[in-house]
């Protein structure tokens, strides 16, 4: 077979701007798409082939600009440089072309091949705009390609466009010019690079070399070793601020905008249209001083709600499937041989991961009103809406991105705290992270609200919890930026894009993903700790005869404190009775440091060891004995302590390596517990005392 022509393709463009969703066009792959910076962290790469072309496309993050001020920065312009791709796409949002245009403009400057595709032009229409395509080509010297990814148009016109600009080799001619200062003071120094053989300039270009040196970039400066250079660039420099009376930078970003502004004014036209911005007066009220928290607070509730109202049926049907299946396997199991392995699959297997899988429904449904918030717009007003509080405690509403992550998962949560610059506030976020309520904890909230509260107050309890997580991480980042980790803030502005319509496919995309990422980890990490805990939930076993005396139900607990997870549990359970813990809660805490699933695991097993026969008149045996054995208070106490306590064993090297310091880690990990272990012991305490005295 003939092998086809290959075509690397890098696409860039700013956070917002539906790069990702391009991405996913292109090459069918199945990527989040959020409406908050942040979402592509490092580059992803994907094929596609068309036309008798192998075409391989590298999704690099979304970043505003190509200063190197940031890792997604230093990423984006690395690959470019040094991968050197046949053609780089740079996807805009139609309905802001003055800003986004901004990164097209530093494209320009590094001579690459260039694509715009123009994305979202519905949007762009709708709100008044219309372009001269033709002419706004000839200005900015790029093929334009408008588009509306979300809906799968403008796909074969863009690839279409990439495969003629790889065709053509003729680098592109940046149209800018910085007038006659700036470029007086450019040449001088792209001379000297000349001169001098400088292997920066031979590699990257002259011209760019110089304009980033000028520009003050400090990663290109420190690769250019010719003192006598750097001599140069710093008194040019100071004749642009003495001439001009700004800095270089500025000076060189006001010429960009410039030329961008007049390009928009000769090719662009503005209706009527343009004048009336939905998402504007929209924003009037979700985002207002004082209406935006509580609306907020709001949304959440109801998405809460919704999760255990909907989730309740098809959880009954698992529940009902895997009582089935245990059963079953007793029935079938050949008589007395091999009891140990029947308990192993019945109690350990099918009761230990049956006991998560049943949670399915809840965490399908919560991340599904997530992102139906996310898709739409509003979860990036949320962190408008947080950056007041945040600015109050040291921090600012890019803090809060990582921090709504971690209701999915703390790890990629913790990951993403990339995208802030400061280290003091990259540290505060990072470790207070766990305190959001990750998607590990659901299960253990939706099997003990139900247990313990009746169905009016499910939806407040869950509530709640979230909330408390969310005040003591607010609390405890106050403490850090007072005390260890005390500092200025950084400044930052946060992009508000449009409203959106989300799509069926993208919302089914989101939730299933976050759905099977449980799933797999019920199958593979699950299925290996219920194995374990069965184990030390089953031996050594208690000596024949010795337990005879007893009735049923004083056996099964006998035979519990017997065995391997019982005496730990007994060991720790003087420490733990002040919280209202016994040991049967203290092993299940055990487990639930490896995962946080794994606590319902170990109750799961714990309470299928014995004899009784379950009621199907009721939601489930579990819930039924832990309403026997505890009280509320203990119960709200359980998922209180299971939120503030230490995070999982994943979240700890997770938080050593993103941190690059032990110290970090295991300050969050026992941090963290003892916090849980004042606070719940606190308020089972007050709680007992008060219910004393009514």
């Amino acid at each position: 077979m003939e092998q086809k022509k290959e075509i690397r393709v890098a696409l860039a463009g700013n956070p917002n701007s539906g790069k990702t969703t391009v991405f996913n066009l292109l090459t069918g792959a199945r990527r989040h798409v959020g409406n908050y910076p942040g979402v592509t962290v490092e580059k992803v790469e994907g094929r596609r082939d068309y036309k008798g072309f192998l075409l391989r496309f590298v999704d690099l993050p979304g970043t505003y600009s190509l200063a190197a001020y940031s890792t997604e920065e230093l990423v984006a312009r690395h690959f470019i440089l040094d991968e050197k791709p046949d053609v780089v796409v740079d996807v805009l949002d139609a309905s802001n072309p003055e800003r986004h245009l901004y990164l097209a403009t530093q494209l320009m400057e590094m001579r690459t091949p260039l694509v715009l595709a123009f994305n979202m032009s519905d949007v762009a229409q709708s709100q008044g705009l219309e372009f001269d395509l033709k002419h706004l080509e000839g200005l900015l010297g790029s093929r334009i390609v408008p588009m509306v990814a979300s809906k799968g148009k403008g796909m074969n016109d863009l690839l279409d466009a990439v495969i003629e600009t790889a065709a053509d080799k003729t680098p592109i001619t940046p149209p800018m010019h910085y007038g006659k200062d700036i470029e007086a003071e450019l040449s001088r120094i792209e001379h000297l690079l000349i001169e001098s053989d400088c292997e920066v300039s031979a590699r990257y270009g002259s011209r760019w070399v110089a304009l980033k040196l000028l520009e003050g970039d400090a990663e290109l400066c420190s690769r250019v070793k010719h003192s006598d250079i750097l001599k140069v660039v710093e008194a040019a420099q100071v004749r642009l601020k003495t001439i001009l009376g700004d800095s270089a930078d500025i000076l060189i970003a006001d010429r960009r905008y410039g030329f961008i502004s007049g390009a928009c004014q000769e090719a662009i036209k503005h209706t009527v249209l343009a004048r009336h911005d939905i998402s504007d007066k929209v924003d009037l009220v979700l985002t207002h001083r004082w209406l935006g928290l509580p609306i907020f607070g709001v949304l959440m509730y109801l998405v809460f709600y919704l999760t255990f109202t909907l989730g309740e049926y098809p959880m009954g049907w698992l529940e009902t499937f895997f009582d089935w299946l245990g059963a079953a396997t007793v029935a079938v199991w050949p008589g007395e041989n091999l009891l140990w392995l029947q308990s192993l699959l019945v109690d350990g297997v099918i009761a230990g991961v049956g006991g998560v899988v049943v949670f399915l429904p809840n965490i399908l449904f919560l991340f599904l009103g997530i992102a139906v918030l996310e898709d739409t717009g509003y979860m990036a007003r949320a962190a408008f809406i947080m950056d007041r509080i945040m600015h109050k405690i040291g921090l600012h509403g890019k803090s809060f991105i990582p921090m709504l992550i971690g209701f999915g998962c703390s790890i990629p949560a913790i990951m993403a705290t990339r995208i802030l610059e400061n280290r003091r506030n990259r540290l505060a976020t990072m470790l207070v992270i766990p305190l959001m309520s990750c998607g590990a904890r659901i299960p253990i909230y939706a099997l003990l609200i139900p247990a313990f509260f009746p169905p009016h107050w499910r939806g407040p309890v869950m509530w709640l919890i979230y909330i408390i997580g969310i005040v003591a991480a607010i609390l405890c980042i106050n403490l850090l930026r007072r005390s260890l980790l005390k500092g200025e803030s950084v400044p930052f502005v946060m992009e508000l894009p449009p409203y959106r319509m989300p799509t069926w496919k993208g919302l089914s995309i989101h939730m299933w993903d976050r759905g099977w990422m449980y799933l797999r980890k019920a199958g593979t990490i699950i299925l290996s700790l219920s194995i374990v805990l069965w184990f030390l939930m089953s031996f050594p076993t208690p000596p024949e005869g010795r337990f005879d005396h007893l009735t049923p139900e004083e056996q099964y607990a006998a035979g519990l404190k017997y065995s391997i997870a019982g005496r730990i549990g007994k060991a720790m359970e003087p420490v733990i009775r002040p919280m209202g813990f016994d040991w049967k809660i203290g092993t299940a805490l055990i487990g639930a440091t490896m995962a946080k699933e794994v606590f319902v695991t170990q109750l799961s097993i714990v309470y299928s060891l014995g004899d009784e026969e379950e009621d199907e008149e009721t939601l489930s045996l579990l819930r039924q004995r832990l309403r026997a054995d505890y009280s509320s208070l203990q119960g709200f106490c359980i998922m209180l302590f299971c939120l503030l306590s230490t995070p999982c064993i994943a979240t700890v090297a997770i938080t050593r390596k993103e941190s690059g310091k032990w110290r970090w880690a295991l300050f969050q990990f026992f941090g963290l517990t003892a916090m849980a272990y004042v606070v719940t012991t606190a308020v089972f305490q007050i709680g007992s005392l008060v219910q004393s005295l009514i």
